[in-house]
């Protein structure tokens, strides 16, 4: 049985951006949601409302009990 030699892993390898499902992009997937959810909780502690809220995208109910 013959196996081929695989190249060490170096830093430019593994942060490369290429197409497709590779071990590569899930690296960048998982940056880019760290980057979105705490830019997500930077909006809801400054501005003092949740995101959706924030972009008008759910309007608050409220109930008027007599």
């Amino acid at each position: 049985m013959t196996t081929s030699p695989k190249a060490p892993a170096t830093a430019v390898n593994l942060n490369s951006w290429r197409w497709g499902f590779t071990p590569q992009a899930e690296s960048w997937n998982g940056r880019f949601a760290m980057l979105g959810f705490v830019a997500a909780l930077l909006t809801e502690y400054l501005s003092g409302q949740g995101v959706l809220h924030f972009y008008n995208l759910v309007q608050t109910v409220t109930t008027v009990v007599k």
